[in-house]
């Protein structure tokens, strides 16, 4: 059938106006073939990595297995090396050394490998009416009656006195035991359900139960915290006093998943931010020899400020650059005015069920694509990093060609709330930065949700970047 020629009205409509499509409806046959597979790899890392100390393990273990090498000061570069660095196992730096000097800049992918989460305390352990628990300092925005009734892990690193390392991984493992934060029933939950839901749950209360069965043929306190030592002591070498010198983070025991009849989303904890620090990886594994040298940077920290020697505060991300640059002979300042960041943070999905935080004409839509996000902060723009409109246009330019599916977002509506990420800390080393990230249903929940399509796209918006020349 002859398709009916366009009127002047309608071609100027597609000339003038930015009509959004959903991303299947532009998906190519190979980049559908291409999405199965690297979310299926997504996935893989999601469940190896519910920290930041394994997710730099699970990148370490990835490069390598690629050819990247551990990079140390005075080491010799030249094109197409494939270099990393780990900062005190939690955060990592990874480089692929491209053509043109260090002078001429660097293109980075920049994310967050750290979750909300719950601490355990340093004196975590105690018992009271023969029940263990440990007691838990939660990290980062988390709403606290999400994390009450469901299964929890325990990983995480001891320290001891002699200087020994002992890792921690409990509730992962087939047959492995799992733990809780207890509820009220609803029976006698009639004062506490008229608490506004920040209130109904105080952070005090998200102790983790762990026992409940005394030590035998003992008649002293405090038997069943006796009987969770000597199972830790037996199985790890531990004692109550090494909890002193512990990281034990309490996360959520899920498993990736694909989410709904279609498979379309995924579900699982700590996408926010690791769906991004898993594109800026896979996109830069992926990258042989580009025009600039190539840098991802994921860091640690980011969910309290990005504070700390392995947040994106810290001079480690500097130390790193320097370092390279010395090799070339390239003043870091230099290369730092030439460079160019995608600070790859995940953006805030808009969800129909809560419409009245967001302002749809200006919300990511799940399926839409990569959401690039000009500023963040809160209100007035209080802590954003304000992308100038030429660094919009670089990476409006860059998706296109690369044939990216991408749209615009912001966080919600002006006065509902805000949030900021590594961006600001980017710009204010003098590099050009802008955000772009996966839209998130459902963020900093336990069970986060994203769509395949977004996840792909991210990816391929991430190694055009690192490819642009």
């Amino acid at each position: 059938m002859e398709e009916k020629e366009k009127t002047p009205a309608q071609q100027r409509r597609e000339q003038l106006m930015d009509s959004r499509k959903n991303g299947y409806d532009r998906l190519s046959v190979a980049d559908e073939a291409a999405m199965k597979g690297y979310c299926e790899d997504y996935k893989k890392f999601l469940d190896a990595a519910k920290t930041e100390r394994e997710a730099v393990d699970e990148a370490v273990r990835l490069a390598q297995s690629r050819g990247f090498t551990a990079f140390a000061r005075g080491m010799t570069v030249k094109p197409g090396d494939k270099l990393y660095r780990v900062n005190r196992g939690k955060s990592v730096m990874l480089a692929v050394i491209g053509e043109k000097s260090l002078a001429d800049g660097v293109s980075i992918g920049a994310a967050h490998i750290d979750s909300p989460r719950l601490d355990l305390k340093p004196q975590p352990l105690y018992e009271d009416s023969e029940l263990a628990f440990l007691k838990t300092h939660y990290y980062g925005g988390i709403r606290k009656y999400q994390w009450v009734t469901i299964p929890l892990e325990l990983h995480g690193v001891v320290v001891r006195t002699d200087g020994s390392a002992i890792r921690v991984a409990i509730g992962a493992g087939a047959g492995d035991p799992v733990f809780t934060v207890d509820d009220l029933l609803p029976h006698l939950g009639a004062e506490q359900s008229k608490k506004p839901l920040g209130e109904a749950i105080p952070g005090e209360n998200l102790n983790i139960l762990v026992g409940s069965r005394p030590f035998k043929d003992d008649e002293g306190a405090d038997r069943v915290k006796l009987a969770i030592l000597d199972i830790l002591n037996q199985k790890y070498g531990l004692t109550e006093a090494d909890f002193v010198s512990a990281e034990l983070e309490v996360v959520p025991a899920f498993r990736a998943s694909d989410v709904g009849f279609d498979r379309s989303l995924i579900g699982a904890y700590g996408q926010d931010d690791r769906v991004c620090a898993y594109a800026c990886l896979a996109a830069l594994l992926d990258t042989e020899t580009p025009a600039h040298t190539a840098v991802c940077m994921l860091a640690d920290k980011e969910e309290i400020g990005s504070t700390g020697v392995s947040g994106m505060k810290s001079a480690a991300f500097d130390t790193f650059m320097s370092d390279l640059c010395d090799a070339q002979r390239v003043a870091l300042k230099t290369c730092y005015e030439h460079s160019f960041c995608l600070s790859a943070d995940v953006s805030a999905a808009y969800d129909p069920n809560f419409a009245e935080v967001y302002e749809k004409r200006n919300s990511a839509l799940v399926n839409y694509g990569v959401g690039l996000c000009k500023y963040t902060g809160s209100r007035g723009k209080s802590g954003a990093s304000d992308a100038s409109a030429e660094v919009v246009g670089f990476i409006r330019r860059v998706f296109d060609h690369a044939e990216v599916i991408w749209q615009m977002a912001e966080l919600g509506k002006v006065d509902a709330g805000g949030g900021g990420t590594v961006a600001a800390y980017m710009a204010e080393r003098d590099i050009d930065t802008l955000d772009a990230g996966v839209p998130v249903l459902s963020m900093h929940a336990p069970f986060e949700t994203t769509g395949k399509l977004d996840c792909y796209m991210m990816y391929k918006g991430i190694k055009a970047v690192y490819q642009a020349g």
